[in-house]
């Protein structure tokens, strides 16, 4: 009979947490966020991650395996080694290295087969000492062996001639269908797949080839375009600039020249018709300059002219309207103007009032009144100031 377990087998579930005093709904979230699958462990393979994890068991049982016994008292260690080998102790040292601590998935399975693993480790590692076959194929019927696939684990008939894999190979899913390596198609991987062609066969062995599309017929490529050869394919690519035709990339693979270039040796470079290597003369517009372009020119203004209704015109800023008499004046002057013509309507109020007119003696007495008033606020002290200063 097993002893029984002082904690879970799953590392990482007996933690330095005081799990008495956690409310019931907080520990509810922690086991719930600490064993939330992560996307990329959901689309991982149960197979594989059930491989995985026996993998890393039987690392830890090599690692445990003399493991705090280095030497003295042979017998007593022998003794000691015995009872070690199969112990709850080894065991858990063991479980402590078999899963990641990101890999959910492998969490997840060892809390799910944490009593068949127990069940191994006390009565069947005797009688059955492979645990990735014991565990994964026959206990948790997660795996087939190589060559099966599917819940049934059926035989796949010739394992995709040797140059494929079958889909769901040694797993309990797949379709069971070949998936072939590079070359190589048919239902089988028995045959040349597209792009490819037989090299050598014999009973045993086929040998594919990739073909050369670009020196057969079989590219299409358009008239100002090269062919390049891919691993079963092609592709096609634009050719220079520099030319009409072309069998391959830059100006020293052109066919014929294009307009606007000459051939120098075995490239076609580019015509400076600005340095008069043409018959015609360009830029003959007054004012124009030539600028050389890649195959081409331009006439552009010379410097100091700009262009207008076609023809280069010199570059003027455009005339200033004349000023009015009063345009420079400044507001403090127009305040002390103001001032001014108000200063001659008193004096002639007060010279009219000087002949006994009481109308204009009340009228210039107002006036008086109200340019004294003026004159003693503020903004006629800051205006006075100015014009004194001559600001």
């Amino acid at each position: 009979m097993a002893p029984p377990f002082s904690s879970s087998l799953v590392p990482g579930m007996k933690m330095a947490l005081p799990w008495t005093k956690v409310r019931p709904a907080l520990l509810s979230f922690l086991l719930l966020f600490l064993w939330l699958p992560s996307p990329s462990a959901s689309q991982q393979e149960p197979c594989q991650t059930c491989r995985a994890l026996a993998s890393n068991f039987h690392k830890g049982l090599e690692r445990t395996q003399r493991e705090n016994f280095g030497g003295g008292n042979t017998a007593w260690e022998e003794e000691k080694l015995a009872k070690y080998a199969n112990s709850e102790t080894r065991l858990l040292e063991v479980l402590e290295g078999v899963c990641a601590t990101s890999d959910f998935a492998c969490h997840q399975l060892l809390e799910q087969s944490e009593e068949h693993v127990e069940r191994w480790w006390f009565h069947e590692q005797q009688q059955h000492p492979d645990f990735f076959q014991w565990l994964c194929m026959d206990a948790l019927k997660l795996c087939c062996p190589p060559g099966t696939y599917g819940p049934d684990c059926h035989s796949a008939q010739k394992p995709c001639s040797g140059y494929g894999q079958c889909d769901g190979d040694g797993t309990r899913g797949g379709t069971g269908l070949c998936m072939c390596q590079t070359g190589y198609g048919g239902p089988f991987c028995s045959e040349c797949g597209d792009g490819y062609y037989e090299a050598a066969r014999n009973d045993s062995h086929l040998v594919c080839a990739d073909i050369d599309e670009c020196g057969t017929d079989m590219a299409h490529c358009r008239a100002n375009q090269f062919c390049i050869n891919t691993e079963g394919s092609y592709e096609c690519r634009d050719c220079a600039k520099a030319c009409i035709g072309c069998m391959g990339a830059g100006p020293s693979r052109c066919k014929k020249c294009n307009k606007g270039y000459r051939r120098d040796g075995v490239k076609c470079l580019d015509v400076d018709e600005c340095a008069g290597e043409v018959e015609e003369p360009v830029c003959t517009g007054a004012n124009e300059a030539c600028e050389n372009t890649d195959g081409s020119y331009r006439c552009v203004c010379a410097e100091g002219y700009v262009r207008k209704e076609g023809i280069c015109v010199e570059d003027k800023p455009p005339d200033a309207p004349e000023k009015g008499f009063f345009d420079d004046i400044t507001d403090d002057e127009v305040v002390v103007l103001q001032q001014m013509f108000f200063g001659a309507i008193i004096c002639a109020l007060a010279t009219l009032a000087a002949k006994g007119d009481m109308v204009f003696t009340a009228i210039f007495i107002g006036a008086v009144a109200a340019m004294a008033g003026y004159w003693l606020s503020e903004r006629s002290d800051r205006v006075l100031d100015g014009f004194i200063k001559g600001r």
